[in-house]
């Protein structure tokens, strides 16, 4: 018993005197290792009676719980002391001062996203925002594309283990936004005109015009009488204040099942001027906006009569889109969290 008050004594001194993690550890090695003082009391017990050793081996047990207790104290307490030591050593920061907003700047990506939303707005469009999970139907069926459709096989797509995926397209948006403002367009005669920008993701070899995460901007608009006119008429009002001057575009068919018919809207590539880099594919051209008049079914499928009304849309690359802006050869860089590559942009572009 006079062993076990000399090591409680000893321990509580060894403690005080430790001033870091490691030094700890070592004083709980000593005393409660395989090897420590307090578990070679035990070997003591060899020559006790029964009834001593019961008594003695509670004690002990005490002893073993004692030290532990006290080592963790003592852990909180010097973590506890860093954590202070830390922040003491910190540099100190005036909160009241202004901020130096020339320490960073907007994404490209960002730049260019708030800019087509606000040519959209000021023709009248809304501006929703969409999850990045979404569930095949919203995908997938809702835009005329069922289960085991070939067009599928057009889109790699990350699944989830619940069923879900992420968003291969904006298109995932069209449902829910024709069932939330088509009841104002049947009662009220307001067409239907939204955009909605969002990242997408597909499992896609990247190269210097293709990446696994980009951002879209789709865009609809649904009433009486809408023709492709009124389709080319948006876009090209939104690519002439984009970029501020007169772009080069050719509408090509293309097939997508959400639109019939479907187009292909290509920029001149701004990069190399028309005659062919990487970035192009060395054709001159830069896919932009696939887009079209929406299908009678997707417009059924949102509770939209398609026999009264029709509409377009458009799925606009807002990545090809800063790009072409801003000049920037391979769509990478724009992932890359590079600061040498992203910090020469601002909002006064």
């Amino acid at each position: 018993m006079e062993k076990i008050k000399t090591i409680m004594d000893e321990v509580k001194q060894k403690l005080s005197d430790v001033t870091d993690l490691g030094e700890l550890d070592k004083v709980r090695v000593d005393y409660l290792g395989k090897k420590g003082r307090v578990t070679a009391l035990l070997k003591g017990m060899k020559d006790l009676s029964n009834e001593e050793k019961k008594t003695f081996g509670a004690e002990v047990n005490k002893l073993k719980g004692f030290v532990a207790q006290k080592v963790d104290e003592r852990i909180a307490e010097l973590k506890q002391l860093e954590i202070e030591r830390e922040i003491a050593a910190m540099p100190k920061f005036d909160i009241t001062a202004p901020a130096d907003l020339s320490r960073g700047s907007y994404h490209p990506i960002t730049l260019v996203q708030r800019q087509c939303e606000a040519i959209f707005k000021s023709m009248g469009f809304t501006v929703e925002d969409y999850p990045e999970v979404v569930t095949d139907y919203e995908c997938f069926e809702s835009v005329n594309i069922p289960k085991h459709h070939p067009a599928r096989d057009m889109q790699d797509t990350y699944y989830l283990e619940n069923g879900q995926l992420l968003k291969s397209q904006t298109s995932a948006a069209q449902n829910a936004i024709l069932r939330k403002y088509g009841k104002n367009l049947k009662e009220n005669g307001v067409p239907i005109k939204a955009i909605f920008p969002g990242r997408c993701f597909r499992n896609e070899a990247t190269d210097a015009s293709h990446e696994n995460t980009f951002f879209q901007m789709e865009g609809m608009m649904v009433d009486k009488d809408i023709s492709i006119s009124n389709l080319i008429f948006f876009m090209k009002t939104m690519l002439s204040e984009v970029f501020r001057r007169d772009v080069k575009v050719r509408l090509r068919p293309g097939f997508f099942p959400f639109v019939e018919p479907g187009f292909e809207l290509d920029i001149n590539c701004l990069i190399c001027g028309g005659e062919g880099c990487s970035s192009c594919k060395h054709s001159g051209w830069l896919e932009l906006c696939p887009c079209g008049m929406i299908h009678p079914n997707v417009l059924r499928e949102g509770g939209i009569d398609p026999d009264e009304y029709t509409g377009f849309a458009f799925g606009l690359g807002l990545t090809r889109l800063a790009m072409m802006k801003y000049k920037i050869k391979d769509i990478r860089d724009l992932n890359s969290g590079s600061l040498k590559a992203l910090s020469q942009f601002t909002d006064d572009e």
